[in-house]
């Protein structure tokens, strides 16, 4: 039997999702060397231990969009895992794996974050990335958002109050186009054990980043959706807690057709 040449084998080996995902790791987590040994640490960390960045990956939920804003960006994690998709999507032998969905290519990228400790570790360390991500240091509540077709909010909107999560959802509904897409990560508040340890661990990151805790305002999973809903999204709602204590949940929002528009 003909044995495979090393190419074919380093080929099929780079294709496969773990080894993937561990030249993706790495590759994202690299221009936070730049940063500092905290940025590097708290980037390796953040992109291996929390299900959802590989989660967005396989199953293709930032695919076809070009024009992201990143709301609460922190030091601009994403920014760096886009601009890794991109690069290994286009290397040979591939290290895209057959089995996930297309890589995304991101075109554009906004940032918004209000710690100006973590804006300048984004700048330092993406500053020079061919994606030339863009990061705005502002309160979420007040920043203008571009044009986009994707908006990503990573565990930050119950930092503010209920009436403050609705009118920026709605400035997030404006700002997307008819096909436009929110991933939003949230904490079910039903879920008891599960919302208290996020809850926690979520204070002890802040202050380890630098930062204080502020207080927060959760809701359970049916409210999350309904106020989705009521702002004129679609929602499917998929279990991102993997491998973890917390109850967390990616609601993946699309913008409805406008009624009797095309589907």
């Amino acid at each position: 039997m003909k044995a495979d040449p090393p190419h074919a084998l380093l080929a099929a080996e780079r294709s496969s999702p773990d080894s993937a995902w561990r030249w993706l790791h790495q590759h994202a987590t690299e221009p936070f060397r730049r940063s500092g040994r905290f940025a590097w640490h708290f980037a390796r960390g953040k992109l291996g231990r929390d299900p959802v960045f590989r989660a967005l990956l396989e199953r293709g939920l930032m695919s076809g969009r070009g024009q992201v804003v990143d709301i609460g960006c922190g030091q601009g994690l994403l920014a760096s895992l886009l601009q890794a998709c991109s690069d290994g999507s286009r290397r040979e032998p591939p290290a895209w794996p057959s089995g996930w969905p297309a890589a995304p290519r991101a075109m554009a990228y906004t940032g918004i974050e209000l710690m100006p400790r973590d804006v300048r570790r984004a700048e330092t360390a993406l500053g020079t990335l061919a994606l030339a991500p863009r990061f705005v240091c502002a309160d979420m509540r007040e920043a203008a958002l571009p044009a986009c077709d994707l908006v990503v909010i990573l565990d930050v909107l119950h930092y503010v109050d209920h009436a403050a999560q609705a009118a920026l959802l709605r400035r997030v509904h404006q700002a997307l186009g008819t096909r436009g897409r929110l991933l939003l990560r949230v904490g079910d508040m039903d879920a008891r054990r599960g919302f208290a340890a996020s809850q926690w661990v979520d204070r002890v990151v802040t202050l380890v980043r630098g930062h204080r805790v502020p207080p927060t305002w959760g809701r359970p999973l049916p409210a999350w959706k309904r106020l989705l809903t009521d702002t004129g999204f679609a929602v499917q709602a998929l279990p991102m807690s993997e491998g973890t204590p917390f109850a967390n949940v990616l609601l993946v929002a699309d913008v409805k057709a406008p009624a009797g528009g095309p589907p």
